[in-house]
This record gives structure tokens, C-alpha cells and sequence, in this order.
């Protein structure tokens, strides 16, 4: 029986890998490490009652000897690394970001090195660490492109995929890099990238109060796009099934324009009968997205079986009906802060 430790469990991402983990039958413990004891965000896809095979804990990454004392407590046969300051706290705060996305990183996978029966290491990295998209010539980037990150954020992650290479060169751990985009749905509620979820949320919060609330997208241009729940099966799908040896993946999306995008949530709020609620646009003289799209995944298609690709048309109306049910029940968090 597998015993998996992720970091950042209790995040958007991580809870939707855990609720993806536990459908398993080779996982008989999950160790959740984050600095918050917050688990709301994990009640959205596991409920009030929690699986027996679930232990948190609580922990600062960039506290090296309180990660080596709890590795060697728990001694996984697993890591997912999720935990990390994401861009715009990157970009408020560079020093604790480098000490969290860099440190964190290297203390965690330093301590690994100790371990004895770690059978695969999995961390979460970045679109941020392709360059602008005008860079590349080609229709879609490929994971061997040339790397440019655009801010501290990306850099942070270049600088863990290089540790997780590093690390993999010293023990031949099965070491997986995980290249995330722009994840929409439940549970998203912080980063650059949040902005399409908060597009949902204004219609779903604006459609239960009877009011309309306006929505702008702070950016604009083409967008590659993740429905949360796939990027948790990747994660699953990456811990759990064969691999051998020390890759970086772009996880599956699809790139549309972002007038696109918001066109499709109008046509699935009218589909669920609150389409004039949906009051979405651009910010007029919005900067272009910051991060690359149009990012191919044919590379974890041939490595990996079974990874969802949801249209984005259904996960756009599945966390609209997820949002509503949220917004009735007074639990539906909306800000715009982080965008």
C-alpha cells in the first residue's frame, strides 16, 4: 500500500489530486502537509467526513529540519509537491517567495534524498516557465522549447524543475515536473489566473442575489485552459501509474482567445437559464496574458493512460451549477484582488 505526502494539499489543486488519490485502492495513507489548518477548500470534494486514510499536518516549507524530522516519521513511498507562493505574491513578496517556492523546494526534495523506500516524486511547475509567447515560431510549444520565465514566479519553478532533475541524477527516484497553465473551477481562488473563475463566480453569485455583477478580465488575448478536476486526475495518473526516470510535462488543455472563452460561459449561463446575469468583457487597454499557450501535450498522452481532457464548454457549466449550489448555500468566495 502506497503512503503519499503532498505538500499544498489543502490548495485548489490539491484537494481536487487527493479526492482523485483516494479513489485508489493502492493508497492506504495520505499525509497532507500545509501552513493553513483551512479545509474548506478540500470539504468541496471530499464533504464534511473525511477518509480514514487522511492525516494532516501542519508545516512551513522553508522549515528544513521540521521537513526532515516529518519525512522521516512518515517515510512515504510518494511526494506531490504543491506547496508554493503563487505569481502575484511572488511579485509582492520576492525574498519569501524564493525562500518558500526555492527553498521550500530544495529543503524538500534535499530531505527526500534520505529516504529509503521513495518510489516517486511529483512536483507542480509552471506554463510560467516558457518565455512570452512570441517567442516561438512553432504552432505549439513542446516541453524542450527554450525556457524564459516572464516573472519571479516562473523562475522559482525553472529553478525546482532543475532540483527535481538534480535530485532524480542522485537517486534515481522516478522524478515527474508537471507544467500547469490556467486551472478553472471549484475551488479556485487565488493567483494571476483566476480571473476566468471569477468570471463564473460573478454570474453565479449575481444569478442567486438577482443582481447583475459585472465582470472585467484584466488581461487579455489567447489562454490555455485547465478544468480543475483533470488537473487533479494528471496528478493522480502521474503518482500512481509506471514511469521510469525524469520528465517535465505540459498537462493537457486546450488554448482559445479569451473573448472566446468568455463567450462560451454566456452560451452555458443562457443554457442554464441565467444568461442575463452574465455580464463579462476585457478591461479596455488590458495588458496581453502574461503566460505562453498553446502548449502541446502530446508528450503526456504517449506516457500516461486515461488522462481527461474536458471540454471546456462542460467544465465551464459544471462549476457554474458547483458555484450556484455554493452561492445558495453562502459559502461562494469572490474577490478580484488577486487578478
Amino acid at each position: 500500500m502506497h503512503t503519499i505526502f503532498i505538500t499544498g494539499g489543502t490548495g485548489c489543486i490539491g484537494s481536487v489530486t487527493i479526492a482523485k488519490l483516494l479513489q485508489s485502492e493502492e493508497v492506504g495513507k495520505i499525509v497532507v502537509a500545509a501552513r493553513s489548518g483551512n479545509l474548506e477548500t478540500l470539504k468541496l470534494w471530499l464533504g464534511d467526513e473525511f477518509d480514514a486514510r487522511l492525516k494532516f499536518v501542519t508545516l512551513d516549507i522553508a522549515d528544513y529540519e521540521a521537513i526532515s524530522e516529518l519525512l522521516r516519521e512518515v517515510n512515504p513511498t510518494h511526494i506531490i509537491h504543491l506547496g508554493a507562493y503563487q505569481s502575484p505574491d511572488c511579485s509582492k513578496y520576492h525574498i519569501r517567495g524564493m525562500e518558500i517556492n526555492t527553498g521550500g523546494t530544495m529543503a524538500l526534495f534535499d530531505a527526500a534524498e534520505k529516504l529509503a523506500n521513495l518510489k516517486r516524486f511529483v512536483f507542480a511547475s509552471s506554463a510560467a516557465v516558457y518565455g512570452m509567447r512570441s517567442m516561438y515560431p512553432e504552432p505549439t510549444i513542446a516541453e524542450d522549447a527554450q525556457l524564459m520565465p516572464p516573472n519571479h514566479y516562473g523562475i522559482w519553478k525553472l529553478a525546482g524543475e532543475h532540483l527535481a532533475r538534480l535530485f532524480y541524477d542522485n537517486t534515481k527516484v522516478p522524478t515527474i515536473c508537471l507544467r500547469i497553465n490556467t486551472t478553472y473551477g471549484k475551488g479556485r481562488d487565488k493567483g494571476k489566473t483566476a480571473a476566468p473563475t471569477n468570471a463564473l463566480k460573478a454570474i453565479a453569485m449575481g444569478s442567486v442575489a438577482g443582481d447583475i455583477i459585472p465582470f472585467e478580465m484584466p488581461y487579455e488575448g489567447r489562454e490555455n485552459y485547465h478544468y480543475v478536476e483533470d488537473v487533479g486526475a494528471h496528478f493522480a495518473a502521474c503518482t500512481l501509474q509506471a514511469f521510469q526516470g525524469y520528465e517535465a510535462f505540459n498537462i493537457k488543455g486546450k488554448t482559445i482567445a479569451i473573448e472566446e472563452f468568455l463567450s462560451i460561459i454566456k452560451e452555458q449561463a443562457n443554457y442554464l437559464g441565467v444568461g442575463e446575469y452574465a455580464e463579462l468583457s476585457i478591461t479596455e487597454g488590458a495588458p496581453p496574458n502574461l503566460f505562453a499557450h498553446d502548449l502541446s501535450h502530446e508528450k503526456i498522452e504517449r506516457t500516461f493512460t486515461n488522462l481527461p481532457l474536458t471540454s471546456i464548454a462542460e467544465g465551464v457549466r459544471i462549476s457554474l451549477e458547483e458555484f450556484q449550489k455554493m452561492a445558495r448555500k453562502g459559502v461562494l468566495k469572490y474577490s478580484v484582488e488577486s487578478t
